[in-house]
């Protein structure tokens, strides 16, 4: 698009060269050097000087008409034409059922898709009730886009899309090389031209597109009054100069204005956006602290908790161990026994009899310790309950942690009261080592009875029998409160492992917030981007306006000079013989003086004022009416 923009700024640059500069005989001289090397290369430039004179001649008759252009207008007649060939050099020729078709209307098509102010003429090109053929929808948007006064700015969207303009146009086409670049230039000066052409009155399908050369022939009259016409033209020029300038300033004021107000409520926005992420990052960070602490505490509980357990379990185990050495001892001194008693039974059938009471006390003795054993039993479901419950006390503290801290509160209870359990199992563990204590001492009375049933008897052979097998079975149930006890130490194992998540859960929420830090302080050096842009938009604004004050004082002087030079006349003195203000007659007492601004001549009562002009920088005579309206222009110009 750079590329383009130089090829453009060049072939304006061209076409307001060629206006002033162009002779016949340079023109003559560059046919014949092209036609040498390719005939349409010669068809483009003889295109290109028609172009040149067309609108040279349109722009001075124009300037010397003074008037608003119609349709009956020959110098605009002949410029359609002339522009009519110039975008019909190199079509394509489209293939139809019925024939073979080349029309322009499909390349001004697309300018619409380039140019969405030209949707207008394009919609009220195909709205035409009178027109039938596509040549006649081009030529109504040609006159529509110069009463618009932007048929440049619409070619100029649509010389640069190359791509677009191969579907319809030959590589060697003028609108595909520089001399189409060099046209459009030319048409920048056609916005000082008003037309008011009326579009649908005109039978734009049956005109016949025949240039009239003899329009373009020079006469001696003309040769004349070139300078005076080249003057005003060059005046007009500096005056649509300086209205396209004062044009676009006005345009990028308002884009920057709108730029600066959207970016302020960005700015805004942003600002409003870093205060609520600073206030979450405030509470996150009490979150994250307070939760911290609380797991801390949970974690040195649950440390001290597992080395207790620990303590109680290594005991116990050696407590067992050494619980089962003595019994395997008795066992094997049982079977010692039964050999010695199997041989004596014969001699105690007899005194059986006797020991029935006895046996029958035992049969007390070992309901007592049936007895015992279900308490035991009671026991160790009672503590597995309470492993369940502390196992949803486990999941709930889990829960309550993520929602809030009342939530942690009831943690807290629930660590009081998971406490309190534990030192009830702490005290039911007691219990059963007592039990235990009393069941071995139990069993020495039993092996001291057993010995004196021995020297006495020797007959409870029987009796042992089912006291070993009795304690057999509490020693499978000494076994099975082991695993119940290996079970709740898994089951604080998991627990363990799910606090451990939970402090991994708590780092990771850590990282997220140093995350949001990272966040926060790429949002406040935007912020600070933001700024700087501001500033520099504001001050380039205020460069702006004192380009446009400046300018409009240039326009305003232009303009004054403008009038001076075209509709103020320098009256000569014999013309006058009365003041134009007091009507009074001159004299030789009363002096005739002419006014700098208009040229009329008044007394020196009339005249005695002095301001400076554009034209004379020094103060000069000033009618009063002048006078007065000059100091009211400079009023208002002040701001």
């Amino acid at each position: 698009m750079e590329d383009e923009e130089e090829r453009w700024r060049k072939g304006a640059a061209k076409g307001a060269r060629a206006g002033s500069a162009l002779s016949c005989s340079g023109s003559c001289c560059s046919a014949l050097a092209m036609a040498a090397k390719d005939p349409t290369a010669v068809e483009r430039a003889n295109l290109l000087n028609m172009a040149k004179l067309s609108i040279k001649g349109l722009i001075e008759s124009a300037l010397s008409f003074g008037r608003t252009l119609d349709s009956d207008y020959p110098p605009l007649q002949q410029f359609f034409v002339v522009m009519e060939h110039c975008l019909k050099h190199g079509l394509k020729v489209k293939k139809s059922f019925l024939s073979y078709n080349k029309t322009i209307w499909g390349p001004l098509e697309l300018v619409e898709k380039l140019y969405p102010e030209a949707e207008e003429i394009a919609a009220s090109v195909r709205d035409l009730p009178g027109l039938k053929t596509s040549l006649g929808r081009a030529r109504a948007w040609l006159r529509l886009a110069l009463m618009q006064k932007k048929m440049a700015d619409y070619l100029r969207c649509l010389i640069f899309r190359k791509d677009l303009l191969s579907e319809f146009y030959e590589n060697h086409a003028l609108m595909m090389e520089e001399e189409g670049v060099v046209i459009v230039g030319l048409l920048v000066g056609l916005n000082v031209i008003d037309a008011n052409l009326c579009v649908k009155g005109e039978d734009l399908d049956s005109q016949v597109g025949v240039i009239d050369f003899s329009m373009y022939l020079k006469n001696e009259d003309d040769i004349e009054s070139k300078e005076r016409n080249d003057h005003i033209a060059a005046i007009l020029d500096q005056k649509n100069y300086v209205e396209e300038l004062n044009r676009q300033l006005n345009s990028t004021v308002g884009g920057l204005h709108t730029r600066v107000d959207s970016l302020e409520k960005s700015n805004t926005k942003l600002i409003e956006e870093l205060a609520i992420a600073k206030n979450n990052i405030i509470k996150l960070q009490e979150e994250n602290h307070h939760l911290r602490s609380e797991n801390t505490l949970i974690l040195m509980k649950t440390q001290r908790h597992l080395e207790v357990n620990k303590v109680d379990t290594d005991a116990e185990l050696q407590t067992y161990k050494h619980s089962r050495q003595s019994l395997d001892e008795m066992y094997n001194e049982a079977h010692r026994q039964l050999r010695e008693e199997s041989q004596l039974r014969q001699d105690i059938e007899n005194e059986l009899m006797v020991q029935v009471g006895m046996k029958h006390e035992i049969e007390l003795a070992m309901k007592l310790l049936e007895k015992d054993i279900h308490e035991k039993q009671d026991t160790l479901i009672n503590l597995r309950q309470q492993l369940e419950e502390v196992k949803a006390i486990n999941v709930e503290m889990y829960q309550k942690i993520k929602v809030s801290d009342e939530d942690m509160k009831e943690k807290n209870e629930i660590i009081g009261r998971l406490e309190d359990k534990t030192s009830q199992i702490n005290t039911t563990m007691k219990q059963l080592e007592q039990r235990l204590q009393q069941t071995e001492k139990s069993q020495t009375e039993a092996e001291s009875e057993d010995k004196k049933f021995k020297q006495d008897y020797m007959s409870k052979s029987e009796s042992l029998q089912k006291e070993i097998t009795q304690k057999e079975k509490q020693v499978c149930q000494l076994e099975t409160d082991l695993k119940i006890e290996k079970e709740w130490r898994q089951t604080m194992e998991e627990d363990l492992r799910k606090e451990k998540e939970m402090a991994s859960s708590l780092k990771t929420e850590t990282q997220q917030i140093i995350t949001l830090k990272k966040e926060f302080l790429k949002l406040q050096e935007k912020n600070k981007q933001l700024r700087n842009l501001c500033h520099d938009q504001e001050e380039a604004l205020q460069e702006l306006a004192g380009k446009l004050s400046e300018s409009k004082l240039k326009i305003e002087d232009i303009k004054e000079a403008n009038k001076a030079l075209q509709g103020q006349v320098w009256l000569k003195d014999k013309d006058a013989t009365h003041c134009k203000l007091c009507e009074a007659e001159f004299s030789l007492s009363r002096r005739k003086h002419h006014c700098r601004n208009c040229g009329e001549i008044f007394c020196n009562a009339c005249s005695d004022n002095e301001l400076p002009l554009p034209s004379s920088p020094k103060p000069v005579r000033v009618c009063d009416t002048c006078h007065a309206l000059l100091i009211q222009r400079c009023s208002s110009n002040v701001p």
